[in-house]
């Protein structure tokens, strides 16, 4: 299937969870949010399937003022 991952378009396998992408584009395991067409999905939910066609942005964390 095909997703917009952080802006590129990526081929990605058929069933690829919310976790799997996050691995994919190589994010730590904390602080960092993910949204799926636009909305923010819980970290309880990360197991969820993505459909096909979605963006999603992975998105870190970062420290500054």
């Amino acid at each position: 299937m095909r997703v917009e991952l952080n802006g590129t378009d990526r081929d990605v396998e058929d069933g690829s969870t919310v976790a799997d992408l996050v691995v994919v584009v190589g994010a730590p395991p904390t602080g960092i949010a993910v949204a799926v067409d636009g909305a923010v999905v819980p970290r309880s939910q990360w197991t969820r399937t993505v459909p096909d066609g979605a963006v999603v942005e992975v998105l870190t964390a970062v420290q500054g003022g």
